[in-house]
């Protein structure tokens, strides 16, 4: 049985795990001690500075998602952002990630949000191809600008 909720800091252990696997998914470096402690405090201060949900699977903490509020003033209504949706690898192909969407989805209506949004890689067609079969759509007129800050 799949079980979405927002995690308690008893699943933060899974959680870093977690990052880790989509670290070495994305052949990216995990990340160090410091950053680990910053992303668990961040998670459970009051208030967190985003929120951290786990899907569980029989029991076992199999994937991660992180969310925060942002607001679209076209709109006129707040907005929920996706900005890391991870299953690990051995749980994958089992509804996982569909049960995480479904379930942001609803708490994004039940907020009155006018948007659930995400950033998908360019490379990643399996998360393109579930993303496009659960109803979202990419928007090529809009492209990821950033600065990088120490």
């Amino acid at each position: 049985m799949i079980d979405v909720r927002r995690a308690p800091p008893a699943d933060g252990p899974a959680y870093l795990a977690l990052v880790t696997a989509l670290a070495d998914f994305e052949h990216l470096p995990p990340p160090d001690a410091e950053a680990g402690a910053r992303l668990l405090a961040d998670a459970f201060a009051d208030p967190p500075r985003y929120e951290l949900w786990v899907a569980t699977l029989d029991g076992a903490v199999v994937a991660y998602a992180a969310t925060f509020a942002t607001y679209s003033t076209f709109r006129g209504k707040p907005s929920l952002s996706l900005e890391d949706l991870f299953v690990h690898p051995d749980a994958r192909r089992r509804g996982v990630a569909r049960a995480v969407l479904a379930r942001l989805r609803a708490e994004a209506v039940a907020r009155g949000c006018g948007r659930f949004e995400w950033m998908v890689l360019d490379w990643n067609e399996d998360a393109q191809t579930l993303y496009r079969a659960v109803g979202a759509r990419p928007l090529p007129q809009w492209q990821l600008w950033r600065v990088d800050l120490p």
